[in-house]
């Protein structure tokens, strides 16, 4: 194999491998190239042995890939697990939105033919919203929806990798409150001194994380430039 020729099979491999695959296998050789600070050291090393024939080979392959779509390694296609993690992070924060549009209507349950605790019918319950973040069956968009950003992470601008593990930790530290309110509100109402006080407090705080947590969703959203 030639020089342009094994630079054109190296750089080739590179042009269509996704970010996030594990290897690059060039072609004719027996070296698996690890897509990492190792393939980048040895593309280093090549350059620096013969820069003509690795910027020839560079131009035409990156041209190459230009003018067929086949996208560079910074710009992978995504993968159907990455699409269906953000399709189920647009629907979950679209979820929240319309759960904080009818928050009253949402946490509030009328019981026909049974009164509550004080005699009323209807009760408010913040209970519904463990629903709406997840945490009630593992169909739901946002069931574990923090690993599904994680997976997402090869997707974020190196310029916005900050602000995006920052909203993924905001998210799973409100979701898991809100959860904890609605849990406790549950028992608001029959604990000794509690009273519907009780249970509108925690009905408050449990909307303050559930606003949390939908702001920490459009922030990966618009990161990831997805339409909601």
């Amino acid at each position: 194999m030639t020089k342009t020729a094994f630079y054109y099979a190296l750089l080739l491999a590179l042009c269509q491998a996704s970010v996030s695959s594990a290897w690059v296998t060039v072609a004719n050789t027996n070296a698996n190239l690890s897509y990492n600070k190792q393939a980048q050291s040895f593309v280093t090393t090549l350059y620096a042995q013969d820069r003509r024939h690795f910027v020839t080979s560079s131009l035409s392959i990156i041209g190459s890939c230009a003018l067929t779509g086949t996208p560079l390694p910074s710009h992978a296609a995504t993968s159907p697990q990455q699409q269906k993690d953000k399709d189920n992070i647009v629907k979950g924060y679209n979820r929240l939105q319309y759960l904080l549009d009818n928050w009253v209507d949402k946490t509030t349950v009328c019981k026909i033919g049974q009164e509550t605790t004080f005699g009323d019918k209807c009760e408010r319950t913040p209970v519904v919203v463990m629903e709406y973040l997840g945490f009630k069956s593992t169909s739901d968009p946002l069931f574990k929806a923090d690993t599904a950003m994680l997976r997402l992470k090869d997707l974020v601008p190196s310029d916005r990798e900050v602000d995006f593990y920052d909203a993924v930790d905001a998210f799973a530290q409100n979701a898991e409150e809100a959860s904890s309110m609605a849990f406790v509100s549950s028992w608001g109402e029959a604990n000794p001194g509690g009273g519907k006080d009780r249970v509108a407090l925690f009905i408050e705080r449990a909307k303050n994380n559930v606003i949390a947590s939908r702001d920490a969703l459009k922030t990966i959203i618009d990161i990831l430039d997805l339409k909601a």
